[in-house]
C-alpha cells in the first residue's frame, strides 16, 4: 500500500483550503483544512514512533 508523505498531504490541503476560500466553496475549504490536520497528525505520530524506537533500541 502506498503511503503519502504527511507534508504532501498538508500542502495539498492548504492549496485546497485556499482555492475553496477564493471560490467561496466552504465544503472545499473545510475538506482542505481536514486534510492538513490529518497530515499533521500523521507527521506527529511518525515522530513519536521514531522517538519510541530510539529509546528501546530498534
Amino acid at each position: 500500500m502506498h503511503r503519502e508523505h504527511p507534508k504532501v498531504k498538508q500542502v495539498r490541503g492548504k492549496m485546497k483550503e485556499t482555492l475553496g476560500k477564493a471560490l467561496g466553496d466552504n465544503s472545499m475549504r473545510r475538506s482542505g483544512r481536514r486534510e492538513q490536520v490529518r497530515g499533521k497528525a500523521q507527521e506527529m505520530t511518525a515522530r513519536a514512533t521514531d522517538q519510541v524506537r530510539k529509546r528501546i533500541g530498534h
